[in-house]
């Protein structure tokens, strides 16, 4: 079989995967890969016996023979019928993508009931991105951007947990179950030192910590599952 390389940053795809087998989807279970790339993450799905569909901004890049790749623009209509999937997936898209409404919208639309929608992208919550964006001004993994470049490839947005939840249950899904790819060592210090402040914190503003602190404080990518309700 063809070895086909992924887009991502080194890693992605191990980490994206180890999330996804714990949730122990069944053979059986209709997938569409947003933002397919080269198809490399299709491959994988396909080598397990996965039903799989792919689609991506620029399908001529798709390198995968076995499967058609459509083109999507995620701003507009997907070019699937209503509730054809089990499960959508979408690696490293949403950070480019100014609007996420009709992303979220569509998403729900061709999902069946109680599918699920699983996505990755740089977690800006990390104490290693705070710190970047405090000397830098820019968060992990973005940085300043060509004003007149609108070819879908810059990340342009850069939203936190809470963001992705007000549009996911605006359109229709539960709030995300939260996971991350790795802890960042140098993030993990820095929660060391900070930890007390911030709980003495939260304890005079009355204001308890969310339950995921220490993956939004520690991770570099996150991985979000919306489940449709």
């Amino acid at each position: 079989m063809k070895d086909i390389r992924p887009i991502a940053m080194p890693g992605t795809h191990e980490n994206f995967l180890k999330f996804f087998e714990k949730k122990g989807f069944p053979p059986t279970t209709k997938i569409l890969d947003i933002g397919a790339g080269h198809g490399a993450f299709t491959q994988r799905l396909l080598s397990m016996g996965y039903d799989v569909s792919a689609c991506d901004l620029f399908p001529e890049i798709f390198e995968l023979d076995d499967i058609e790749c459509r083109k999507v623009d995620v701003t507009g209509d997907f070019p699937y019928p209503d509730q054809a999937f089990d499960l959508v997936i979408a690696i490293e898209v949403s950070e480019h993508i100014i609007d996420h409404e009709n992303f979220f919208k569509e998403a729900h639309r061709i999902l069946k009931p109680n599918g699920q929608f699983l996505l990755s992208t740089p977690n800006i919550l990390s104490l290693k991105s705070r710190i970047r964006f405090l000397f830098r001004g820019f968060y992990y993994s973005f940085g300043p951007l060509e004003l007149r470049n609108y070819d879908g490839l810059q990340h342009v947005n850069s939203k936190t947990l809470d963001q992705y939840n007000y549009v996911a249950v605006k359109y229709g899904f539960q709030p995300a179950e939260v996971s991350i790819d790795k802890k960042q060592k140098s993030s993990f210090w820095l929660m060391i030192f900070l930890y007390p402040f911030m709980w003495l914190n939260a304890k005079l503003k009355s204001a308890p910590m969310t339950h995921n602190v220490s993956k939004l404080l520690l991770g570099r990518l996150l991985f979000l599952n919306f489940q449709k309700s």
